[in-house]
């Protein structure tokens, strides 16, 4: 049997993809949470496969972060997102975050039970119009400040403080992995490919102070 756990804010949403769930013998629902701070609490007792998350309407660009924390702080999983429009959300950092599959909220029960089979043994699951967008997207950014979050610009501060992967981790109180996926983000944004162009850039943009 493979282990699922539901997260959505909406209990019907909650009830209706634990029902979609539960239309496979091969699948059983272990448990479900309104948000990731329950996720959080309960996922190391329930034990899942595979996490489904509905973020249609309540999508959060801090989401990625915290699915990849929940992971460190309790044991690798497969997660599953379900999004209103797949061009909302930036799917490379998505995926750098752990996400194992990602589908729009007008998949079908079919796509869905096939989805979280799939990721149960170690796929990676993308509808076609998500694999689209992934070779479109264009690599020069054009507003690096405003794409830059907060916690992005923090760790690019600390670049040019000199600070390595370890110091940062310590200052932030954040595991070294994490410190990883955000110099992925930052290197991506800038579009740079070390640290020393990093912080010659966020110099150049006012982010780092000399």
């Amino acid at each position: 049997m493979i282990r699922v756990m539901v997260v959505a804010t909406s209990p019907v949403v909650r009830a209706g993809l634990s029902a979609v769930v539960t239309t496979n013998p091969r699948l059983t629902v272990v448990g479900s949470a309104s948000d990731l701070d329950v996720l959080a609490s309960e996922v190391g007792q329930l034990q899942p496969d595979v996490v489904l998350v509905d973020l249609s309407g309540n999508f959060q660009q801090a989401v990625w972060e915290k699915l990849l924390i929940i992971q460190e702080q309790q044991y690798p999983f497969g997660i599953i997102v379900i999004v209103e429009e797949l061009d909302s959300i930036d799917l490379e950092t998505a995926l750098r975050s752990g996400i194992r599959g990602i589908l729009p909220s007008t998949s079908t029960e079919s796509e869905i039970v096939a989805a979280v089979e799939a990721i149960a043994f170690g796929l990676l699951v993308l509808h076609p119009n998500a694999v689209e967008l992934l070779s479109i997207r264009e690599k020069v950014v054009t507003n690096p400040v405003q794409s830059l979050t907060p916690r992005e610009i923090e760790v690019l501060g600390m670049l040019g403080s000199g600070l390595g992967n370890k110091a940062i981790a310590k200052r932030l109180h954040i595991s070294e992995h994490t410190v990883k996926f955000h110099l992925s983000s930052i290197f991506q944004k800038l579009s740079v490919s070390s640290r020393t162009e990093a912080v010659a850039v966020g110099v150049r943009l006012g982010l780092i102070m000399l």
